[in-house]
């Protein structure tokens, strides 16, 4: 398992988390095929390093997945690691809610990943070497009051990732989750909702970028970043009644 001269695939690359991350590894000798619909932020990143393939396209495609797959294939011969990173939010009352943004969430936070998953493992388990990393989040294991359908979406990849961790064990292949709680990106940026909770506070995506790197350097099959947000998950799970005034107060 590595980086080093790895052929790695980061979607939502353009920006925030998957930027972040796409330059990590090129740092560390990867070359890195960088997918995100965003032409021109693509682009740039692109022309920054010899060791990125661009490629320009919507995850909510169902052919997306596959052309990703062929991309890296014919390009490098080979396909080493995925990191499945593209992801969007909504905020607000979920009664409130538009249908369109329901599909959306749900085919780029949970459908893509999945479809790009079924794309890759062919080739990974060939090789019988690879991993499969899903950026998740926190609000996947902790309620999040007005993020009902992100939450739901990161939950259910969590739950896939287990489910395929376990149906490849053995065969080489490594599925791991990485979950950042709040990052300091575009992504939170442009929320409908100014973000003004007072826990947890944000973090910078390079951050999260270099959990991406360690886990795929150590084969673990989690990490929240930062790890302290992980007592969250267990006061939730072990004592309830004690979590959650506790995370009314912090809102």
């Amino acid at each position: 398992m590595g980086v080093v001269d790895s052929v790695t695939v980061v979607t939502g690359a353009a920006g925030g988390i998957g930027r972040a991350t796409v330059l990590a590894l090129v740092a560390r000798g990867a070359h890195v095929v960088a997918v995100d619909h965003n032409a021109a932020a693509l682009g740039e990143l692109a022309q920054q390093n010899p060791a990125i393939v661009a490629v320009t396209l919507d995850v909510r495609e169902t052919t997306h997945a596959q052309t990703v797959v062929e991309t890296a294939l014919d390009r490098f011969g080979r396909l080493d690691n995925v990191v499945a990173n593209a992801g969007v939010g909504w905020v607000g009352r979920f009664d409130m809610m538009p249908i369109d943004d329901i599909d959306r969430l749900i085919e780029v936070n949970l459908r893509a990943p999945v479809l790009l998953a079924r794309a890759a493992l062919p080739p990974l388990l060939h090789q019988r070497d690879g991993s499969l990393v899903f950026t998740t989040s926190i609000a996947g294991t902790v309620p999040v009051p007005t993020e009902a359908v992100y939450s739901m979406s990161k939950a259910a990849l969590e739950s896939f990732a287990d489910s395929i961790r376990e149906e490849v064990r053995g065969h080489g292949v490594v599925v791991s989750t990485v979950r950042p709680g709040v990052v300091r990106t575009n992504f939170l940026a442009s929320r409908s909702v100014a973000y003004d909770r007072r826990w947890p506070k944000p973090v910078d995506p390079e951050r999260i970028a270099r959990a991406v790197i360690r886990v795929l350097e150590t084969g673990a099959e989690r990490r929240t970043e930062p790890p302290w947000l992980d007592l969250a998950t267990q006061a939730r799970r072990r004592v309830p009644w004690l979590y959650r005034p506790l995370a009314r107060w912090f809102g």
